[in-house]
């Protein structure tokens, strides 16, 4: 499994589901009793799902459990859930989406998000979801080949494009999985599958946050793309790579003469397929 670093994930995952949760309307949460968050990372799912669960069906508060492999993603998330606001109760375990440390129909609903595209065998999980649940198997997976950027700068767009593509030929796991976990809900016999797509809105604009002039510097340095160095390498060369980063850089220290100008703005459109099955 693909490991990543609490910057990351805050990097990527900020500001998802604050425009709205209907997409994640199948998921039943406010008549949720125990739900379980696989590959929970730093907990921004987890907390989204305890906010709406509530009260379970039978008037008692639902507990939200939050599993992860790596301890200290959970650090982060146990102190994230200090200071939320939450509406259900939050605890977190360690362990492997393969091998759940929880026993058959342990839960009402087994869901995760962005972590079928970072495993070698998405299937496997899908699997163990349907294991532990008694009833709601759910998940949230983005398509990233279909991911589209608009941007002040004009060649950030293409940049983007063309590292992407690249990305999604040279890394190992299928980061394009998108809708096609139907095909996994069925093959673990999960029934009334349904998919709903939520697009995520990542906005730069003035006045920028820190997170945005951090990711800014990094675009300057090469040091955002140096992060996937090993698959683009993989799917180009080393010359094309370098000559990527060389183009990204200067594209990087346009958006930061921009920034400082408050002219820079951008928008980054993130396809997630929410898919839920039932368990038979």
């Amino acid at each position: 499994m693909r490991r990543f670093s609490a910057e990351y994930l805050e990097h990527t995952r900020r500001g998802m589901w604050e425009d709205g949760r209907d997409a994640l309307a199948d998921l039943e949460l406010t008549s949720r009793e125990r739900v379980l968050d696989v590959g929970c990372g730093t907990g921004e799912l987890t907390r989204v799902l305890a906010a709406e669960a509530g009260k379970g069906a039978g008037g008692t508060l639902a507990t939200v459990i939050g599993v992860d492999a790596d301890p200290e993603l959970l650090s982060v998330a146990r102190e994230a859930e200090r200071e939320a606001d939450a509406g259900a109760r939050i605890d977190y375990l360690a362990g492997d989406a393969t091998r759940l440390p929880a026993g058959d129909d342990a839960v009402d609903l087994a869901v995760c998000q962005a972590l079928l595209i970072n495993l070698p065998d998405p299937a496997a999980a899908v699997r163990e979801l349907a294991r532990v649940s008694s009833d709601l198997v759910a998940a949230v997976e983005p398509d990233n080949a279909d991911v589209r950027v608009a941007s002040t700068v004009d060649a950030e767009e293409r940049l983007e494009r063309e590292a992407r593509e690249a990305y999604v030929d040279g890394v190992d796991t299928d980061v394009a999985l998108g809708d096609r976990v139907r095909e996994a809900f069925d093959a673990a016999g999960l029934v009334d599958v349904r998919t709903r797509r939520y697009v995520h809105e990542k906005r730069t604009e003035p006045p920028y946050a820190e997170a945005a002039l951090r990711s800014a510097a990094r675009k300057a340095s090469g040091a955002g793309l140096a992060d996937h160095r090993e698959e683009l390498v993989a799917a180009t060369s080393e010359r094309a790579y370098d000559d990527l980063r060389g183009r990204w850089r200067e594209m990087g220290r346009e958006a930061v003469d921009q920034m400082e100008a408050g002219e820079y703005e951008r928008v980054e459109y993130v396809p997630f397929d929410v898919t839920v099955g039932r368990v038979a």
